[in-house]
């Protein structure tokens, strides 16, 4: 079988999108970070409707590829996790907007 060129300029548009980013869930808790504020696991996790195993296991793809850095803090005896996006992350963001777009403009 033969694979496509990706180094053509007509290439698909789907080629554009990154299989990491692209998930519906890491696609959501990016876009909940993306203007730059912390967001706590607990409101992440209501928000998503996730379990914790699910989140936990999404958080540490984008961890573990730069794209968010998570923080735990104590406070009144309750260890709480904070999820901030990284510059990496907002980029990696708007390049899989860009590539969506892309695709939607090719079906307009």
């Amino acid at each position: 079988m033969r694979m496509p060129d990706t180094s053509s300029p007509d290439e698909h548009p789907t080629l554009g999108l990154d299989d990491v980013v692209h998930q519906r869930t890491r696609l959501g808790i990016l876009s909940l970070l993306r203007d730059g504020a912390s967001m706590q696991f607990g409101v992440l996790r209501e928000t998503l409707r996730l379990t914790d195993g699910n989140l936990n296991r999404h958080l540490k793809v984008l961890v573990d590829a730069g794209l968010l850095e998570s923080t735990r803090e104590e406070r009144k005896g309750r260890a709480r996790t904070w999820v901030t996006i990284t510059p990496a992350g907002r980029a990696a963001l708007d390049a899989e907007i860009a590539a969506l777009r892309t695709l939607i403009g090719a079906h307009d």
